[in-house]
């Protein structure tokens, strides 16, 4: 099907612009997964190839990083065949020079709240699109009410939260009202994480990003008011907005809502979805379980010693240099070994609820249910670069399914049109009805 150039992503590879891919922070703790996630992947890329390069502060580290995946994958070209470019986020030329060579930059430099902005600006003032894989609803919107109009001037797609946070959230809202008969009204969802014989931990990154989000969650409620965003109407039964801690007779063990960014980022995509294409908005609550009675107390005496702290600098200092011992070793500054992302795994159950054809949504209690799971691999290190780097290879081949115009998107509002569930059931991310 012809598109005229205009309304198209540019997706190609030119002289001037030589790498598809190139991924920023390589050398990271995530970063390291997402260079081979790409490496593993290249022969998906435009005509069965991908040209991609690594960018960072420290040649040598990224040098580093080229090493370790050509011997994790058995792959020894790819310490001759993948370019490294030095770039460094207090310096915007170096950004700007990356960002002129590639189509898509894979922005892997976080807490994004202190390193996202100066990326996302070299990318659209540079003409490159922009995918990362933050969980901070202040720094996605806020590059949204900064960016958006000049990404859309410049046919630039900047689109956030494309790793766990919160591709299977948002995706699986789109995927359960695709498949439910009828209008879908409201989705609730719980997720699950199970570890292996080993246990596991999240790298302490994250950590610092909840700590610098709760500490500031002022100012996000200033900022969504800059949006002036008209209520999204509320179409069917209301969505009842369950406790602080409750028994879930849906996965049988406490449940509390899900801390995260997934609820922000599916609101985003509704908003998007109802005003681009006049969908009917869906509601959505996100729970996740917490497991039995010892879990829950774990839970609350490092809650409450974290809304302690969290309030002041010195508190905030301790969380930062401590965090096994105020996450009772949820969080770690070495991150998961290879041997617990094994171990690891993830289910997200939707349990959505709607009217069949012929039913009016606005009389009346909704008549029909579904229920839909996710079901994946480590959910830090393993599915977020699989979501990632699908993410970017769906832009890379379907540029004719995205938005028709550039700007900042989630996750949902980018890919509703595109196959990016099926390229995750490919890769491990499992998508089905029950």
């Amino acid at each position: 099907m012809e598109v005229s150039a205009g309304t198209m992503a540019r997706v190609e590879t030119t002289s001037n612009r030589p790498y598809h891919l190139v991924i920023f922070g390589a050398s990271g703790f995530t970063g390291q997964f997402v260079v081979e996630e790409v490496a593993r992947t290249a022969s998906e890329g435009p005509k069965g190839s991908l040209k991609w390069a690594v960018a960072g502060r420290s040649k040598q580290k990224l040098e580093k990083v080229l090493e370790q995946a050509a011997e994790v994958l058995g792959k020894p070209e790819l310490r001759t065949e993948v370019d490294v470019i030095v770039a460094d986020v207090g310096e915007p030329d170096s950004l700007a020079a990356m960002c002129k060579q590639a189509v898509i930059v894979l922005n892997c430099v976080g807490p994004y709240r202190f390193f996202g902005e100066p990326v996302v600006k070299a990318c659209v003032e540079n003409g490159a699109h922009h995918i990362d894989i933050s969980g901070e609803p202040q720094f996605l919107e806020g590059m949204q009410l900064n960016y958006s109009s000049q990404a859309a001037e410049k046919g630039v797609f900047v689109i956030g939260s494309c790793g766990f946070d919160s591709i299977p959230a948002d995706m699986g809202v789109i995927y359960t009202r695709d498949q439910f008969k009828g209008t879908l009204t409201a989705v609730e969802s719980f997720l699950t994480v199970s570890m292996g014989p080993e246990g596991g931990c999240i790298h302490d990154g994250t950590w610092q990003s909840a700590i610098y989000g709760f500490a500031d969650s002022q100012n996000l409620q200033s900022l969504r008011r800059k949006f002036n965003h008209k209520p999204l109407p509320t179409v069917g039964s209301k969505l009842r907005r369950r406790g602080a801690l409750f028994y879930s007779n849906e996965i049988q063990e406490y449940a509390l809502p899900f801390m995260g960014s997934d609820p922000s980022v599916v609101k985003r995509t509704q908003r998007f979805l109802a005003e681009e294409y006049q969908a009917t908005p869906v509601q959505y609550g996100a729970y996740a379980g917490v497991g039995g009675i010892g879990n829950i107390i774990r839970l609350m005496f490092a809650g409450m010693m974290f809304w302690l702290l969290v309030k002041f600098g010195w508190g905030r200092n301790l969380l930062i240099k401590y965090p096994e011992f105020f996450s009772f070793g949820m969080f770690s500054k070495a991150g998961p070994t290879r041997k617990q992302m094994e171990g690891s795994s993830f289910r997200f159950s939707f349990y959505g609820e709607g009217y069949t054809d012929g039913q009016d949504p606005a009389q009346g209690k909704p008549n029909a249910k579904i229920r839909t799971l996710i079901q994946g691999p480590e959910a830090g290190y393993v599915a977020t670069p699989i979501a990632m780097v699908q993410a970017a290879l769906t832009m890379l081949n379907e540029p004719a399914a995205l938005p028709k115009k550039g700007g900042v998107y989630s996750p949902g509002a980018a890919f509703a049109k595109t196959t990016l569930i099926d390229r995750l059931n490919k890769h491990g991310i499992m998508f089905s009805v029950i």
